[in-house]
């Protein structure tokens, strides 16, 4: 299928490893050329290098997401070296797991003004783009962490606060064409990754989780990535304000 993603350019914070890197590397496919921030500068440089063999045009900068003043400049140099922003994808994210000041801290800062400044940086070119091809889009990913939860967490809060956030993006910006959606994965499974180091170090942990699992596995990157990028193209264009849940059925609520 055809995503009518050619050409167009792209934004994605936290883009060299697991879900980001996977939503960058699926977007490069489609013919979309790409910028991506992290914090490690060696890993955005091999995470570029490997877009441009994909044939397209790829910048990226170690950025501390943190720091809104840097985030917003990067966002408005990597708009103009790529010469627009159609879509623009919100990854980043600080895993402030737990209810200590430090995990609301380092979510407030990382997961929702990330997004936040992000957003207002990208704004003037997603409203071109918009006007001049009918479509931009925002998607931010979340987890179904939002609606479920077993005690106090900063985390679950957090990616529950950028689901609001969207929807209100999306209403507010609806009549100049830019969307705003949400994905929100549920347990993934990569190398480094959190599953990954919770199966090293509590391998009980993991099993359990395992179990809950109704299909018996944990999901990937890719199949993050496939969900966010469809929502990103303009297949989308009448898809906004949605939180597209991708878990496998680990929840167990009914998504109206």
């Amino acid at each position: 299928m055809d995503l009518q993603l050619k050409g167009k350019k792209s934004v994605v914070l936290g883009g060299t490893r697991g879900i980001g890197r996977a939503i960058a590397e699926t977007l490069a496919r489609e013919g979309s050329d790409v910028a991506i921030c992290a914090r490690n500068a060696g890993q955005v440089e091999e995470a570029v290098a490997a877009l441009h063999k994909m044939g397209v045009k790829a910048t990226g900068a170690a950025v501390d997401i943190a720091d809104g003043a840097a985030l917003k400049k990067w966002v408005a140099d990597a708009g103009n070296a790529l010469g627009g922003i159609d879509v623009l994808v919100s990854n980043a994210s600080a895993l402030g797991i737990g209810s200590a000041e430090a995990a609301w801290q380092s979510g407030m800062k990382i997961d929702i003004m990330g997004a936040v400044n992000a957003f207002e940086a990208a704004l003037p070119f997603l409203e071109k783009a918009a006007g001049a091809h009918g479509d931009a889009s925002f998607v931010m990913i979340s987890s179904v962490s939002a609606a479920e939860t077993q005690a106090a967490s900063a985390y679950g809060a957090i990616k529950a606060a950028l689901i609001h956030y969207a929807k209100g993006v999306a209403r507010e910006h609806a009549k100049k064409k830019v969307r705003a959606n949400v994905v929100s994965p549920g347990t993934i499974y990569f190398k480094g990754g959190v599953w990954n180091m919770i199966e090293t170090n509590m391998p009980d942990r993991f099993a359990t989780a395992m179990k809950s699992n109704p299909m018996g596995r944990m999901g990937t990157p890719q199949e993050i990535a496939n969900t966010a990028v469809f929502l990103a193209s303009p297949l989308s264009s009448f898809t906004t304000g949605a939180n597209f849940v991708v878990d496998g059925c680990i929840t167990q609520r009914v998504n109206f």
